[in-house]
């Protein structure tokens, strides 16, 4: 099997001190930069998303729900949107962002970033697509032309862009997993509903 391992959303928006933190979101980023440096050779690929918020729309709102409405988070090209420090980006092969006009929290909704904004020390050349002109290159467009057919996944957050991406995964017939121990929760009283409902749609859950 060719296997990639999807990091989700570790952005410093939803680390502590950003204006969505997610109790727990930098030990996730340190402990995932651990995890890749010493497990990078277990995958074929590593790929990341960021949410890349222009104008979300009611996504954003200025009294948030913290269920459908958010503060505003993770907009493009600031701070609050890149990813966190104590992530190892040296071994990403492709970053897909999100979000720009519309909710988004699943990875697949995602569409390939630019190659120089990879922020990889030596972007692996043979992993990259070629430029097609006109042509947007979705994260299941990549894993494919990538003959990707397991994923494992971790990241930001459990009951949100992590559960979504882990369905879409899993729909889409990729042998899925999420690594539950570098992942946190928005709402941490949802985390046994929201796991139980991706293994009963064929997720296997680790950790």
């Amino acid at each position: 099997m060719t296997r990639a391992l999807i990091i989700v959303d570790v952005q410093n928006d939803f680390c502590e001190g950003g204006s969505l933190a997610v109790d727990g979101g930098a030990a996730v980023a340190l402990a995932l930069g651990d995890f890749i440096d010493t497990r990078a050779g277990h995958y074929d690929h590593i790929v990341a998303t960021q949410d890349w918020h222009i104008d979300p729309g009611s996504h954003f709102s200025e009294t948030p729900d913290f269920i459908d409405s958010w503060p505003v988070h993770c907009v493009a090209d600031t701070s609050g949107s890149q990813f966190h420090p104590d992530l190892d980006t040296e071994n990403i092969d492709a970053v897909f962002r999100k979000g720009q006009f519309e909710a988004a929290y699943s990875g697949f909704e995602g569409l390939l970033a630019p190659e120089d904004h990879v922020p990889t020390g030596e972007r692996r050349l043979e992993a990259a697509l070629p430029v097609i002109a006109d042509y947007a290159v979705a994260l299941d467009d990549w894993l494919r032309e990538h003959d990707v057919d397991e994923v494992e996944i971790a990241g930001l957050a459990t009951d949100y862009c992590v559960r979504a991406t882990a369905l879409d995964a899993v729909s889409a017939g990729y042998a899925t997993k999420v690594l539950l121990d570098f992942t946190r929760s928005v709402h941490p009283e949802r985390r046994a509903e929201v796991l139980k409902e991706l293994e009963d749609a064929g997720v296997e859950i680790l950790g």
